[in-house]
């Protein structure tokens, strides 16, 4: 969250992966038994659920112990690239990363202003249908409590709570289906550049933390914690001397160092013990298709035992699993994330687009030149991707501290105030027979790259823009602004249009009354209230 990744390559698998696919490893933690097995044949039955599918809106906490810093993402790795930003930033901070690295970060992150029922509360008001919490990054750090990864752990080290528990409870107490969001199979290459020292400068040659060991931890508030149990550097660099997760090595191709299988089988515990011990309704995957793939099987074993344990524990299956960069056929398998982006088109099988109000971790910058998202962008994200058959989850970043600042808070409130009306054609909708129509529609799209990464690249939305979505007998139209005459012109609605079933009765305001309306040959014509409602960014007509 993260990189811009290149298409899916083809790679030549190892010798390991032969052996994986042939017999995999087993872990610790066993699968549960259902009619889901650790292939794509058997996962092309899964089913995206209905909750899934009517909430629309979910909110993220992608808050780690990066966010100490607030200095945005990818800090744990920046810090130790000689020269950029966050290495800068971190030794006038902190001090050099030969001497103090991102585990003493983690040491002073204490969260202690950390609130989630008022946060979640706060999430809930602004619409929000489901939560997801970070339950750990590249960084490697869990954000619960884990006898696989017992020394560092958020119960353990750093904050010392029960973080992905907090976030549990209060998402429960709200109503909310409760996600997690999972990201640690990359560690092994993310943090790469921890292994290498200075070139220039007086600590030239230096090596930075990357290589400590439990034994050089006497005396330090370290003693007795391996930080190879974090960092997990005790191998050999990627192509490149510690690039490791540029281009195809994010796919752990083009010469990427390959993850051993004691690695892969923790990665696979740990996960497991998440699943089995908070029992989220979603797992969000931040990887090329599923975690570890294709060097190891352990993405397709956690997905069929989410799913399989499912269907034990409820009845029915209730799981969602996301994935990225994925195949037509792997589509059918999961859910489909696009980060930072959206499909152009309706979606035969649901979807969701993954975005921030300002950077996945908390940056002060972003805050000082208050250059968040408007809620404005957000409820145009939002009725754009829903007419499309997919979901929102929307991060707001939090402050190392726990808390979100000011201007975020503005923004989830007037999200909320949005919400409050133009949610009925939201919510438990379906597509339409178009998703669209408009200038912006009209244009050429901006293609995706890679997990996605198209947005803000197309024009913005007017009041010449519309979205169309489908729930009971009514179609939704959402003008996306006020147009200055007062009238509309939906040309999708004309008469004799293919699209409609049949004449149309009523055309009333989302929120206000019945308006005058006559179906012409040119299109739907519609006349306005003389008073733009107080968000008048987006509306929404009831035609039925």
């Amino acid at each position: 969250m993260r990189h811009l990744g290149a298409a899916i390559p083809a790679l030549a698998l190892s010798p390991f992966t032969f052996a994986a696919q042939a017999a995999p490893f087993g872990g610790h933690e066993k699968m549960a038994a259902g009619p889901f097995t650790a292939d794509w044949d058997s996962l092309a039955a899964y089913q995206t659920p209905d909750w899934f599918r009517n909430a629309k809106f979910g909110i993220w906490a992608h808050w780690g112990p990066q966010c100490e810093a607030e200095h945005g993402d990818w800090y744990a790795r920046g810090l130790y690239e000689e020269g950029s930003e966050h290495y800068r930033y971190h030794v006038e901070k902190y001090g050099h990363p030969s001497k103090v690295g991102f585990k003493d970060v983690i040491h002073q992150w204490k969260a202690e202003r950390w609130d989630p029922d008022a946060l979640v509360s706060l999430y809930k008001k602004a619409g929000a249908k489901y939560f997801v919490a970070l339950a750990n990054h590249h960084d490697n750090l869990d954000l619960y409590a884990s006898k696989y990864q017992p020394q560092w752990n958020s119960t353990k080290v750093g904050p010392k709570k029960d973080l992905i528990g907090g976030w549990a409870k209060a998402a429960r107490k709200q109503g909310l289906r409760f996600g997690v969001s999972v990201h640690a199979a990359h560690a092994w290459t993310w943090y790469e550049t921890s292994q290498r020292a200075d070139k220039t400068g007086p600590y030239a040659g230096v090596p930075y933390d990357g290589h400590l060991t439990k034994a050089d931890g006497k005396g330090k508030w370290w003693d007795g914690l391996d930080p190879q149990a974090l960092y997990a550097q005790n191998h050999a660099l990627s192509k490149g001397g510690g690039g490791g997760v540029g281009g195809d090595q994010w796919h752990w191709g083009d010469g990427a160092s390959t993850p051993d299988q004691a690695y892969c089988e923790k990665f696979y515990d740990r996960t497991m013990e998440l699943i089995n011990n908070y029992d989220p309704d979603l797992v969000y995957f931040d990887d090329t298709v599923l975690p570890l793939h294709p060097v190891s099987d352990v993405g397709l074993r956690l997905t069929a035992h989410m799913y399989n344990r499912s269907i034990a524990k409820k009845g029915k299956l209730e799981a969602v699993v996301n994935g990225k960069i994925l195949s037509e056929q792997q589509r059918k398998t999961m859910v489909w994330d696009i980060e930072r982006g959206q499909s152009n088109a309706i979606e035969p099988l649901p979807w969701q687009t993954c975005t921030c109000i300002g950077n996945w971790h908390y940056d002060r910058s972003v805050y000082n030149n208050k250059s968040y998202k408007s809620a404005q962008t957000v409820v145009h994200t939002l009725i754009d991707v829903v007419s499309k058959n997919g979901n929102l989850l929307l991060n707001v970043p939090v402050r190392g501290d726990g808390t979100i600042d000011p201007l975020e808070r503005n923004i989830v409130e007037e999200i909320g105030r949005w919400m409050a009306v133009g949610s009925e054609g939201i919510y438990d909708s379906r597509p339409w027979a178009v998703f669209g129509e408009g200038p912006v529609m009209e244009e050429a799209s901006a293609p995706m790259s890679g997990a996605g990464f198209n947005e803000g690249k197309n024009r913005p939305f007017s009041a010449a823009d519309v979205r169309f979505t489908a729930k009971g007998d009514a179609v939704y139209a959402f003008v996306m602004g006020w147009p200055a005459d007062g009238k509309v012109t939906i040309k999708s609605m004309r008469a004799g249009s293919p699209h409609l079933k049949r004449g149309i009765a009523k055309v009333e305001l989302v929120g206000g009354q019945a308006l005058a309306f006559e179906q012409a040959a040119d299109g739907l014509r519609v006349t306005l209230p003389g008073t733009a409602p107080a968000l008048p960014y987006a509306f929404a007509l009831r035609i039925v």
